[in-house]
């Protein structure tokens, strides 16, 4: 399927947001290879096996915008944070809840064989990220959100400074700054503000 144009998306958003349930119909196949795209270029960092399947993502995002509240949606990119939102909630719950099941639920036994492939145990990631994108936050959010948009969610640095509503060069800055800062958080590194 072609890519749709930018302003038939925000055209259905907007009749979406005007209360034409079809329009969400209609507008999900448009996206719906977007948010594979998204939610897969964010996977591959995750080990074979790992905590879920794009798919299961983009359903899960699905379910979560049909039940949203009416909102307001402005355009395409506006979709697109809200979404990346979603994802990174979504991926963070997943491996959260992972991670409590490995402490006590129904975790199958493995043999010595697999322990190193088990090892590699990915989930933490996306807690650590997501702990840590909030300690940015609380120091600055701009920067937060520029992570999330462009991590999760896949949005260009254009897109990115359109949604934020900051010149390009602010995003490119802002990007630089918040990977070199959530490094060193994640790595439990000590470092002055953001």
């Amino acid at each position: 399927m072609p890519t749709p144009a930018p302003h038939e998306i925000t055209r259905l958003l907007r009749a979406w947001s005007s209360g034409n349930k079809e329009a969400l119909d209609t507008l999900m196949p448009l996206v719906y290879q977007e948010l594979r795209r998204a939610a897969r270029r964010y996977l591959a960092r995750e080990a074979p096996g790992g905590i879920v399947q794009t798919t299961e993502v983009v359903n899960e995002v699905y379910l979560r915008l049909v039940e949203l509240p009416e909102v307001g949606w402005k355009d395409r990119a506006h979709f697109f944070a809200i979404c990346a939102r979603m994802m990174r909630r979504i991926l963070t719950d997943f491996a959260r809840a992972r991670r409590a099941g490995k402490r006590g639920g129904e975790v199958p036994p493995i043999s010595l064989d697999q322990a190193p492939q088990v090892s590699r145990e990915r989930s933490a990631d996306f807690i650590a990220l997501d702990d840590a994108l909030s300690a940015l936050a609380r120091l600055d959010a701009r920067k937060s959100q520029v992570v999330e948009l462009r991590f999760f969610g896949g949005l260009s640095v254009e897109e990115t400074a359109e949604v934020l509503e900051v010149s390009a060069l602010t995003v490119m800055r802002d990007w630089k700054m918040a990977k070199v800062w959530l490094l060193r958080e994640i790595k439990g590194e000590k470092h002055d503000g953001a």
